[in-house]
């Protein structure tokens, strides 16, 4: 998929969560993105973040460094 589509879509839903009172948003972001993205977009946009995340939101790149770590420690298990 294209990344401008990724860092869109993902701003999108870190902006959702950032509205939200009480919870942590990067942590928020994170489980969605776990949830309902397909293994290839999340590789895509950790990917991108790693390069540097241009366009990419504060607590949106929070969450994303977070699955990425999340998956550097299962492969390391």
């Amino acid at each position: 998929m294209e990344i401008a589509k990724l860092v869109r879509m993902a701003n999108q839903i870190g902006r959702f969560f950032a509205a939200q009172r009480g919870r942590d948003p990067a942590a928020a972001i994170a489980d969605h993105l776990n949830k309902f993205w397909e293994p290839r977009m999340r590789a895509e946009i950790a990917t991108h973040l790693a390069g540097g995340g241009a366009g990419l939101d504060g607590p949106v790149r929070d969450a994303v460094g977070r699955l990425r770590e999340a998956q550097l420690l299962s492969v390391r298990v």
